[in-house]
Parts: structure tokens; sequence; C-alpha cells
């Protein structure tokens, strides 16, 4: 088996022909004679020396070789898509590009400013973001598709190098009206008895209060979930239950929705948000940059 021998048009053609299921459509779109793509298709079986189409009279179909490259050829692919934006971003005068993948409460909380501040002072420096939940944040940054992540404590790090970045204080948030709404603060096991508006089930924060509540030998009863703070609260505002959010985050919501914010006296609700790199002592400048600057913040 000689790898060494494939290339990227072989794979892009290889790509197209498994997309249309059939070598003359793929010939076609690649702008290839068919006689040509039948030969690169032939060269690639050669090269890992097994079948990787199944040849029909109506077009192919993958063999399990066919499958497994066809999966490698896409993130190959992917990657040289990857590679050349961010050639094409160093011609253009970018100093570098950072993937940064963070969490809801990071992202609506802490990031608007600091990123706003560093964009101002080093504009050649451009900033790939992405939301996504905590758990997904570290496996980006662990195989490469993140330089860094920001994700909430008690998300398993798998030994990644963590730096503290914020603490991130959850409150109780009710409707006017509710019976806690006249209370300053509350537990936890108090407030079990209401219905919940959460976040879905593999989140960070519905971990964390699920955790919280088991602890108490207590069980939420979660009447709905919804995908962002601002869904919760017009939820909690509509009366279809309280919830457990970050402090920050429902600052614009409570006058507008009529919401009532009540403290949580439970250690558990003052939580860290944490910044994640695959390993601290290859960190390419640019992103050591961005991380000093947010850190400082």
């Amino acid at each position: 088996m000689n790898l060494h021998r494939l290339d990227l048009v072989s794979l892009s053609l290889f790509n197209l022909v498994v997309r249309t299921g059939s070598i003359s459509k793929g010939a076609e779109l690649a702008h290839l004679a068919v006689g040509a793509a039948s030969k690169r298709i032939s060269d690639l079986e050669a090269a890992v020396g097994t079948p990787l189409l199944e040849r029909h009279s109506r077009g192919v179909t993958l063999t399990v070789a066919g499958d497994a490259l066809h999966r490698h050829a896409q993130r190959i692919l992917d990657d040289v898509d990857q590679l050349a934006a961010d050639l094409s971003d160093y011609a253009s005068g970018v100093l570098g590009v950072v993937r940064l993948w963070v969490n809801t409460s990071a992202v609506t909380q802490f990031l608007p400013r600091g990123l706003s501040g560093f964009v101002a002072a080093n504009p050649g420096i451009r900033i790939e973001l992405e939301e996504r939940n905590s758990s997904e944040i570290v496996l980006a940054v662990l195989d490469g598709r993140a330089d860094a992540g920001i994700f909430a404590e008690g998300t398993p790090s798998l030994g990644l190098h963590i730096v503290n970045y914020r603490i991130d204080r959850l409150v109780m948030v009710v409707p006017r009206g509710h019976p806690l709404a006249r209370r300053r603060s509350v537990r936890l096991e108090e407030a079990t008895e209401y219905d919940f508006v959460s976040l879905p089930a593999e989140t960070s924060l519905a971990q964390r209060l699920q955790a919280a509540a088991e602890a108490l030998g207590r069980r939420l009863r979660l009447r709905i979930q919804v995908r962002s703070f601002d869904a919760v609260c017009q939820m909690v505002a509509a009366g279809m239950g309280v919830a457990v959010l970050p402090h920050a985050a429902i600052q614009p919501h409570l006058r507008s929705m009529g919401l009532r914010e009540i403290a949580l006296d439970d250690a558990w609700a003052e939580r860290r948000l944490l910044i994640g790199l695959r390993d601290a002592g290859v960190v390419p400048r640019h992103v050591r940059t961005l991380i000093d600057h947010l850190c400082q913040g």
C-alpha cells in the first residue's frame, strides 16, 4: 500500500463520484473526461490495494474500504480548504487566526467587551468564534478543531492545560407573582416543588443543576427544555416554571419580561469558567496574545 500516491484531485473526484453515485457524473462535476476519471479511480484502488467502489449498471456504491476512504478524504479536503483560507488571510496582511470555541455563558456575559477591545488593539489577528456546549468544546480543542476553548468547570477536561477565566454566578429566575418572587435569596431545596425551565440536558448548566438536585435527594420537575438563555427567560415570563441562569446573562431581560432575580444560597451556584489549551508549551503567539488579553480584562 502506497498512500503517498494519493493526490488531492483524485480525492476530490472520488468524493464527487460518491456524492453522485456515478463515475460519469462525478467526472462531469470535476471537469474531467470519463476515461481520465475512471483511470484516476483505478489508480486510487491500486494505491490502497483494494476495491473502493462496486460497479453496477445503474452506477457505483461504496465498499467498506471505500467508505473509510470517503470519511478520511472529506476531512483531508476540509483541512485543505481551511489551509487555503488561512494562507489567504496571511497574504492579505492577517497575522494569525484564532479558532475560539466558547459556551453560552461566556459569549453572552464576558466575551463581547473583551473581544471588542482585543480586535481594536490587534487588527491583524482574526477570531473565528463558535458557540458550543462545554463537552463539545473540550473535544474540539483536543482534536485541533479549536485553538482554545472556554467552558464550565466540572466538564471533563481530558488532560487539557487549564487557565482560570471568570466566575459565573448562578441565580434563580421567577415570574412576577410567583410565590418566591418576594424572596431575596433561596436554596434549591426550597424551589424543587415548582416546575423548572431548563437548557438541554447535554449543557453544563443543566447537568450542574441536575447534579445539585440529586445531591439533595430531590428530582427536578422539568417542564420544558429550550436552547438559549433568552428562550428560557421567555418561558419563565410566560409562567412555564422557574429557572437557574447566570446573573449577568439575564440582566437585559429582567425589566422587559417582568422577571425577578433571586440569589441562590448554595455553594454550587458559583462556578468557574475555564480556558482550555491542548499544549501550553506550543501555543502560537497570536493565540497566547488573545488568551492573555481575555484573562486580564
